[in-house]
């Protein structure tokens, strides 16, 4: 009985562990406010090897349609431009010697549309991700029935499972709901 309770629990931490990765990839999705975030996924060439943006700069936003980066080291300012250019968030940086600014441009309904639809991957991907958990607790929770644990109890705890990954795939259309109503707001 105390090795399904580990089970249950395990897959629990685990789906909690997939809505916050999540959570994580929906802030790179960036909804017409400039954010830090959206710049978490560029990295930058620094002594040979690609490092994240943010840990060789300072990113701020000093208003919510700018960001501005101010490197640690003045000779990174190109390769910090030439990342941004290169990464797939359609950004502008414009250097001043002192900082890179980037003005963050205001989204059409094309490219809103897009963004809703990375969205709605990212979080289907939540959704298989949860699902696949419980598709493992199940198989685990199987064999330990072949090991002589209660058909009951075994029983039991696929219906907590059940409820549990019902829970997490509600949580996920949520906060795909959520993020979707901030991408589209104009």
């Amino acid at each position: 009985m105390e090795e399904i309770q580990l089970y249950l629990d395990d897959a629990k931490e685990t789906m909690d562990k997939s809505l916050k990765h999540l959570d994580y990839e929906l802030t790179k999705i960036r909804a017409g406010r400039a954010t830090p975030q959206m710049l978490d996924g560029v990295r930058v060439v620094y002594y040979g090897s690609p490092t994240p943006l943010s840990q060789v700069s300072s990113i701020n936003t000093p208003d919510a349609r700018t960001i501005s980066i101010k490197p640690f080291e003045k000779s990174l300012f190109n390769e910090i431009e030439k990342a941004i250019r290169n990464s797939d968030l359609g950004l502008n940086p414009q250097n001043n010697g002192e900082v890179i600014i980037i003005s963050v441009p205001p989204l059409t309904e094309e490219r809103r549309r897009d963004l809703s639809k990375q969205a709605k991957n990212q979080a289907e991907n939540a959704k298989v991700s949860i699902r696949n958990i419980r598709k493992e607790t199940n198989e685990e929770l199987r064999k330990l029935l072949k090991e002589g644990a209660s058909e009951d109890a075994i029983k039991v705890a696929e219906e907590k499972v059940q409820k549990l990954t019902d829970t997490y795939i509600a949580a996920v259309d949520s906060t795909l709901e959520k993020k979707e109503k901030e991408i589209m707001t104009v």
